[in-house]
């Protein structure tokens, strides 16, 4: 007997079919997986043997073939498990064929027969509803995670004797009701205010305009200035992610095993602080299985790397393709993935060894040559992808002290949102979400300058000797202040701000 089931396997983010071929013949009992399958996948025939006896099936004991088709590509992980214990029992008559072949099957099977999570089950939904796949049987505690994909029936099962028993039609099951986007993303509440943060009010402006146009921002100042405190604010103020942003997240972190199976999808935008003794592949994304790393699990977020210049230089730098594109490709000898990383960076760093070179409030110790090596290790082509550099220098005794509370972030993310709105309406026929993300070609388009802010910038351009790219970003940052104060068009002072975020790291140039 010959049965064909349906299932998907993950390329990077994006599913693909895979077709799975079961053959019974007569002869010694064997079984024999072939099409490029993994370890997880050949040790997939113990678990698929004991989950069917001990749901109260019969395992077929004859010669079995399994072909996992396409053929010339890798199949990882144990998400084949339920498709082929299906297409055994339907090679053997114990399921209605004509009924199992209207389903795609995802999930892994325990020995006693009971269905466990699988990573990566919402891009593999979308894949199939692309594919015109209109069926998917997933395990229930994939259930959360399955119910916001609209247009296809999923039924979530506890066991694989439940799968059968429903597609001989003794048990009668209902597909899984679509959650709304809007139910879910509620107000949250964070530990970090800015209300609670003293003084920085340059800082505060800087991390506005960062969150409104989703701009890199680079904060150099001693210890103890609040930097890393600002940071952690940052993600206060962060817009709200629309729907299709939310799945984009929701994807990356499924496939990375860390999605909270209670809520089903990611509703605030990530916040990733990786230590700087991270390695390359953790940072990047890579491994046996061409995971995606941490900049990918930042994608729509925030990746925030605290004393920068301790990172390893060479992990530091393989940021640069991601700050650009938006996106990373990993290659392994059998595979490339692309995964995508469109994150807002906030960095930190100390302008020398003992934190103090450049401070108005403290003495530097440091020796020239000290201060030019410690800053050496940022690069210039890293330095020029970052839109916003800012001082954070220490504060006063009084401003520490002061009753004044300062504005809280409730108050900053109404503005933010506000200026996010226009930015979606802007683009929303060129596929971006916000003002960093413009194209040369949108930057034309969009920010169109006077002769005054013309020769204010071509002033600049000469005197901060700024690349091609300095002078994009700069644009970029004036749209996004020009949206914060309700603008159509760029004014003067909007280019004036965005130029003085760009001139801090001259100073720190030896």
């Amino acid at each position: 007997m010959l049965a064909n089931v349906k299932s998907f396997g993950l390329n990077g983010i994006d599913g693909y079919l895979v077709e799975i071929e079961v053959d019974l013949n007569s002869g010694m009992p064997s079984y024999e997986t072939v099409g490029l399958p993994d370890a997880a996948v050949k040790e997939g025939k113990e678990r698929i043997r004991s989950a069917i006896k001990n749901s109260g099936l019969k395992y077929p004991m004859l010669n079995i073939t399994i072909n996992l088709a396409p053929a010339d590509t890798k199949k990882e992980g144990s998400i084949y498990d339920l498709a082929t214990a299906i297409g055994l029992l339907m090679a053997s008559d114990q399921v209605q064929c004509e009924r199992a072949k209207e389903f795609a099957y995802i999930g892994e099977l325990s020995l006693d027969g009971s269905m466990r999570h699988v990573n990566g089950v919402l891009p593999i939904l979308i894949s199939a509803h692309d594919l015109g796949i209109r069926k998917v049987i997933v395990p229930r505690k994939n259930a959360m995670e399955a119910s916001f994909i609209e247009g296809t029936e999923i039924y979530a099962f506890d066991s694989l004797s439940d799968v059968v028993a429903f597609l001989n039609g003794e048990i009668d099951v209902k597909p899984l009701e679509s959650r709304n986007y809007e139910n879910v993303l509620q107000e949250q509440k964070y530990s970090n205010d800015f209300k609670y943060v003293k003084g920085q009010s340059q800082a505060k402006r800087a991390l506005e305009i960062a969150a409104a146009g989703g701009h890199n921002v680079l904060m150099i100042g001693p210890p103890g200035a609040g930097k890393t405190m600002l940071a952690k604010c940052f993600a206060s103020i962060l817009p709200d992610m629309t729907f299709s942003e939310a799945l984009e997240c929701t994807k990356i972190h499924s496939i990375a095993g860390i999605l909270d199976n209670k809520e089903g999808i990611v509703s605030t935008r990530p916040f990733r602080s990786p230590h700087h003794t991270a390695t390359l592949i953790a940072l990047t994304g890579g491994g046996a299985n061409a995971k995606p790393g941490e900049i990918s699990l930042a994608h729509n977020g925030v990746l925030f790397l605290d004393e920068l210049p301790e990172y390893n230089r060479r992990t530091v730098e393989t940021l640069r393709q991601p700050l650009e594109d938006g996106k990373i490709t990993i290659a392994r000898n059998k595979m490339t993935v692309e995964y995508p990383a469109n994150f807002t960076m906030i960095a930190s760093m100390n302008p020398c060894p003992c934190g103090y070179y450049g401070s108005d409030t403290n003495q530097c110790r440091c020796t020239p040559a000290q201060i030019y090596k410690y800053l050496n290790k940022l690069s210039g082509p890293l330095m020029d992808r970052i839109d916003i550099h800012m001082e954070v220098d220490g504060i006063s005794y009084n401003e520490l002290k002061s009753d004044t509370t300062a504005e809280s972030s409730a108050d900053i993310k109404k503005r933010v949102n506000k200026a996010r709105a226009i930015q979606l309406a802007r683009y929303k026929d060129d596929g971006i979400y916000s003002n960093s993300e413009m194209t040369p070609q949108m930057i034309q388009t969009y920010c169109k300058l006077d002769k005054d802010s013309e020769d204010l910038l071509a002033d600049a351009f000469e005197s901060l000797n700024l690349s091609a790219r300095g002078h994009n970003r700069i644009l970029k940052v004036a749209r996004t202040i020009a949206d914060l104060e309700g603008c159509e068009s760029i004014e003067l002072e909007h280019i004036a701000e965005a130029i003085g975020y760009r001139s801090l790291d001259k100073k720190y140039i030896l």
